[in-house]
């Protein structure tokens, strides 16, 4: 991954990745699903964005705002707002995560969905 290293970690600071912007162009929760369109992004992109969009194509299907900032080992902020520029480009798509019941979740509808989530991690 670029700019980590072994024993010193991320070499740049987080916010470097977003251009300093702290706010998503576009809303997103830590559950929200997101998953690769395959239009490539018509800008030039950084490598964060680069790895994110690579992270939104995995064959096991969807993957969360949480996980993808989990893997690119950057704050869930930073995160948000590269992927709103993956979704403002069209190279994304996100969709709110689906709870249980089909109506407004609650806080139990949301830890057994996470729970369950990990537990297919496991």
């Amino acid at each position: 991954m670029p700019w980590l290293d072994d024993s010193a970690g991320r070499v740049m600071r987080p916010y470097t990745a977003s251009g300093g912007r702290t706010r998503p162009s576009t809303p997103l929760d830590l559950l929200s699903l997101l998953t690769a369109t395959g239009v490539r992004p018509g800008e030039r992109l950084g490598a964060d964005h680069a790895l994110a969009l690579r992270l939104c194509t995995a064959p096991a299907g969807p993957v969360s705002v949480a996980e993808v900032a989990a893997q690119l080992r950057l704050p869930a902020v930073v995160t948000k707002v590269l992927l709103s520029d993956l979704l403002e480009c069209g190279a994304v798509t996100a969709r709110s995560p689906r709870f249980p019941g089909g109506g407004a979740a609650d806080d139990q509808n949301l830890l057994l969905a996470v729970l369950d989530g990990l537990r297919r991690r496991l």
